[in-house]
């Protein structure tokens, strides 16, 4: 199959980003009464690490080769089905009491967009794969193309 060539990182929202990077300042305030010079540095880094880690260890979908990639889960395209976008009230009910307990779930608080696709796959229990995507429009439209 061709590369569809999908990538989207599931990162965190601003506001999530801007009270992990608290971090730093309570770490200064905890080393200040030891050296003001070494808290002040150890906040930056704890700020710093703390932030880049969340953007750097949060889920990554990609649709490309054949294959579509969750987070560590991955499935082949021949294997999808039906692909459903929800956004607003559709996709909070999918999040919620429309999530139903035999379907894969990746899904990710301040990204609304959310994807179902249908597993046909006889010998895989899961019977859907839901996940939040900011573009659900774009990868929806990238797996059906790559799998025809």
């Amino acid at each position: 199959m061709p590369d569809a060539g999908y990538r989207e990182r599931l990162s965190p929202s601003l506001w999530v980003l801007v009270s992990a990077a608290v971090c730093g300042p309570m770490v200064a305030l905890v080393l200040a009464p030891l050296d003001s010079v070494v808290g002040l540095v150890a906040g930056i880094v704890v700020g710093a690490a703390v932030v880049a880690a969340l953007i750097l260890l949060s889920p990554v979908v990609t649709v490309t080769n054949g294959w579509l990639r969750v987070g560590r889960a991955r499935i082949e395209l021949a294997y999808l089905g039906d692909v459903e976008t929800l956004i607003g009230d559709d996709a909070r009910h999918a999040r919620g009491p429309g999530l139903s307990p035999s379907s894969w779930h990746l899904l990710r608080g301040g990204i609304d967009g959310v994807v179902r696709v249908e597993v046909r796959d006889a010998d895989d229990p899961v019977s859907h794969w839901v996940f939040s995507s900011r573009t659900p429009e774009r990868v929806a439209a990238v797996i059906r193309s790559a799998r025809d």
